[in-house]
């Protein structure tokens, strides 16, 4: 049986992780390897392998159990291998008592801490980027602007005024957390506390930098130019990497995901690679056919209506979409064409009409008046 990979791995993160630090990251990886997205065979695996990872270290009582226990801990097995449940074995099979609940409060259980001064990278940041229609079709260059925050230019990212040092906190010699143990009746309970001398940072700094006030990083606005590419669609989203927050300790800056909301058209409406759209056309275009020009996202074309085309005929235009994200294809246009009734006929479009219905010969039963007649009087 293969061996599962350690949830904190899989996520990218220390054992030590925050819970908003495990959401970001699960919501990092989650959007990289969501298959809708991402097309790679293993893709898949690893989106469900992140799922589980992040349903268990999002929740603080699974989160404990596979701290203590491992996967045996939240995947019911830990009975099975002469834990709690394990039949037959009674107290025997729990070695010393001070070394079970040494692991339940925190002893010889507990996580394993990282250390505080080492690189890490920034957070991922989200852009919302308008674009028109036409835009979204065709792609664009355009430059935005956000605030983020990035590495001081006067520290260079430590904290500490130039010419002066960083120290290892003395305190806490650098882990940035203390140990605390005390003697219970149920055997060693240790806890570990936050160092408040350095804050968790590891170190301290004697004369902070007077541009970041010892943060190592300023709130700034930045610009990016960015390329739309042709065919993006609305809801769609690209990752510019290393366009979000600064790292800590020099590490590198995360990531900028575009998101993208496309404006609707007034006169097409987009379907994926199609377009479609309406074109009017008058009765007796529609009858003796005609060629008439209709407008596409390209510009206009000439379209052929052939003779006799009644109302709601769909025709579709080639190469008259939207161009595919890969560039290798561009979609079709579909026209559908509306026979238009005009409200008012002058006296010279009532005799022509006239003279149709009668050159038509239709007619009804004798004892009622036949079309034309209905017509003429109607025309009156």
């Amino acid at each position: 049986m293969a061996t599962k990979e350690d949830y904190y791995d899989v996520l990218g993160v220390g054992k030590d992780a925050s819970d908003d630090e495990i959401k970001k990251a699960y919501r990092k990886l989650s959007k990289k390897y969501h298959p809708d997205i991402n097309k790679a065979p293993d893709a898949e695996q690893k989106f469900k392998d992140i799922t589980e990872a992040y349903e268990v270290l999002s929740d603080s009582q699974k989160r404990a159990a596979y701290d203590n226990y491992g996967h045996a801990g939240v995947d019911g097995s830990y009975g099975q291998q002469g834990g709690f449940g394990g039949g037959g074995q009674g107290f025997d099979g729990f070695g010393d008592f001070s070394d079970i609940f040494s692991q339940m409060f925190g002893g010889g259980g507990a996580r394993q801490q990282v250390d505080p001064t080492a690189p890490r990278q920034g957070q991922d940041l989200d852009y919302t980027l308008n674009l028109k229609f036409e835009e979204a079709i065709f792609g664009k260059k355009t430059n935005i602007t956000y605030t983020r925050s990035e590495t001081c230019h006067t520290c260079n990212g430590n904290g500490a005024e130039p010419g002066t040092k960083v120290e290892t906190c003395p305190k806490c010699h650098g882990a940035g957390y203390m140990t605390v143990e005390r003697q219970s009746m149920l055997g060693v309970i240790r806890q570990q506390f936050t160092c408040d001398q350095c804050n968790g940072r590891g170190v301290i700094i004697p004369t902070p930098c007077h541009t970041c006030q010892g943060k190592g990083v300023n709130d700034e606005q930045h610009s990016v130019e960015v390329t739309v590419p042709a065919g993006i669609d609305n809801g769609q989203q690209i990752r510019l990497s290393g366009q979000g927050e600064a790292g800590a300790n020099g590490g590198p800056y995360g990531d900028l995901y575009l998101v993208f909301r496309v404006a609707p058209s007034k006169e097409f409406l987009r379907e994926g690679s199609t377009i479609y759209s309406n074109q009017n056309i008058s009765f007796a275009q529609a009858s003796l056919g005609d060629e008439i020009h209709v407008n596409t996202v390209h510009g206009k074309v000439e379209l052929r209506i052939p003779a006799g085309t009644q109302p709601g005929t769909k025709f579709k235009l080639r190469g008259k979409g939207v161009p595919s994200l890969r560039g290798n294809s561009t979609g079709d246009q579909e026209v559908t064409v509306n026979v238009v009734i005009p409200n008012k006929l002058n006296k010279e479009q009532k005799d022509a009409l006239v003279d149709y219905v009668k050159a038509s010969g239709e007619s009804v039963e004798p004892q009622e008046k036949n079309f034309f007649e209905k017509m003429k009087d109607k025309l009156k």
